[in-house]
């Protein structure tokens, strides 16, 4: 499922226009994504944990020459799913 089709799907269980689902579906991603850049924590009951994970410094090595390479320490946006949508993923 893309942005599109969630767009729709939303529209007709929320019973309200394509427009209007398009907005709360924008809004619904960027909330997220900006307590996601001020480090914290969107946790919805029933569906899962999304969060900033911290990356430690590491070293790699470069395919093509397989010479060891410094990796910097990063963060990365995570997501854990929650008990009710792992159970609803595997059919119980």
């Amino acid at each position: 499922m893309n942005k599109t089709d969630m767009i729709t799907a939303v529209a007709g269980k929320a019973c309200m226009t394509k427009k209007n689902a398009e907005k709360a579906i924008n809004a619904v991603f960027e909330v997220i994504s900006d307590s996601l850049a001020q480090g914290d924590k969107v946790q919805i009951i029933g569906f899962g944990t999304f969060e900033v994970r911290q990356r430690k410094a590491r070293e790699g090595r470069n395919p093509r020459t397989n010479e060891p390479i410094q990796i910097e320490a990063s963060k990365t946006p995570a997501f854990k799913a929650g008990k009710q949508l792992k159970e609803l993923v595997n059919g119980k």
